[in-house]
Order: structure tokens, then sequence, then C-alpha cells
């Protein structure tokens, strides 16, 4: 049986998505956010040394790593599903998108979190004005311009093709998901770039993304 060590409002929600789009049998077991830090609970180093979540387990193997455990799960279970085929340029646009989620897109949209947090933060009177300052400047700078590099970038693939391997939906989609999500919660993703919004209302839409949502319970990303 795979285990999903499913943490609230976080990567793993996907995980569940995937397992429920190749119709496979799953366990989840679940763990909360501290409320205050909103990191992983200690219970998770049990799991994994580095007490993240996403991370599966199946039998002895465990599997950490967003994209890691999407090339396990649709390499072991797939029989081809979610994945173009080898040697196409489907499959090298597939690989691209599954690092690139991670590697590259949520590089800017975990630092506005960051940065964010640094804004609001509560601080001695005296310390709260410079910190403000620098984080507005870092943002407006820095972080803000890359986010929409990188959504300009993403509307313009999808003006190509429907999905981002290519024709046809697959895995590559589910994962470029939480980044787009987070772009549309906190990095100012909205109407002006219309093949990325309509790209989330497709995936809303799916069946096994409604039914991993019924499972994993409440999803809201973080702000």
């Amino acid at each position: 049986m795979i285990v999903v060590h499913h943490l609230n409002n976080s990567r793993s929600q996907r995980v569940l998505w995937l397992l429920e789009e190749l119709g496979l049998e799953y366990q989840i077991v679940r763990y909360q956010r501290d409320q205050k830090t909103m990191l992983a609970p200690p219970e998770l180093l049990a799991i994994h040394p580095l007490g993240k979540s996403p991370v599966i387990s199946d039998g002895d193997i465990v599997v950490a790593e967003s994209g890691a455990i999407v090339e396990y799960l649709v390499d072991t279970y797939g029989n081809g599903r979610l994945v173009p085929p080898a040697g196409t340029a489907e499959r090298r646009r597939w690989t691209y998108f599954l690092h690139y989620a991670e590697g590259s897109a949520m590089t800017p949209l975990l630092m506005k979190l960051i940065f964010d947090r640094v804004e609001t933060s509560p601080a001695p009177f005296f310390v709260k004005p410079i910190a403000r300052g620098i984080a507005q400047k870092v943002k407006a700078s820095y972080i803000q311009p890359q986010i929409e590099k990188h959504l300009d970038y993403l509307e313009a693939e999808l003006n190509q093709t429907p999905w981002f391997a290519g024709a046809e939906f697959s895995a590559a989609d589910i994962q470029m998901s939480f980044p787009l999500e987070a772009a549309a919660a906190r990095g100012g993703l909205d109407e002006r770039r219309p093949n990325l919004m309509a790209f989330l209302k497709r995936i809303h839409s799916r069946p096994a993304f409604q039914r991993a949502l019924e499972r994993g319970g409440p999803y809201e990303l973080l702000k």
C-alpha cells in the first residue's frame, strides 16, 4: 500500500491528485503545520531526515521531493499513462516542466512569501520601518519582476499547446499546478494572462482533482 504523508496546505496535495489520476489505492497519514511557524511537525522526521512534505512510502521504499515522487509513481505504476513516449519532443517538454516547476518557478514565489512576512511580522518600533523598507525594495526591484517574467513565459508556452507537455494532459501539468496556484494566490496571476487562468480552470474541473481534494481535506495556499 502506498502511504502519502500528507501535510495540510502543502505540495503533497498534488501527490494525492496524481494517485487519483492513476487510479491507485493509497493511505493518507495526516500532519498539521505548527500554527505559529507554519512549519511541518517533528513527527515527519521519523519518515525522512529532512522532516518535510511531500513524502511517500511504498513498502520499504521512501521517496521525497515532488518531482521524484511523480517520476517514481509514473514509472512504477503508470503503464505509460501521464507521460509522453521516450525520445519525443513532448517527452523533453515533460521532463523540463517536471523540474522547472520547483527548480525555477517556485523560487521567486517562495521569496515573496518570506519577504511579505518580513514586511508584516511584529518588530520593535524602531526596527520595523527599516525591515519594511528593505522588504518592499527587494520585492519591487527583484522578486515581482522575476514572477512577472516567469508568468509571461508560461502564458506564451500555453499559447502553443493546451498542456505543458503538448496536446495531452500529463503528470507535468500536475507538477506545474502548485506554482501557478501559488501565483494566483500571492503572485499577481489573474485574468491578464488568460491561458494560465484557463489552465487552472481546466485542472480544477478534473474529477481526479476534485477527488483528491475530498480525500486530502481543506486546501489553502499560504499567503
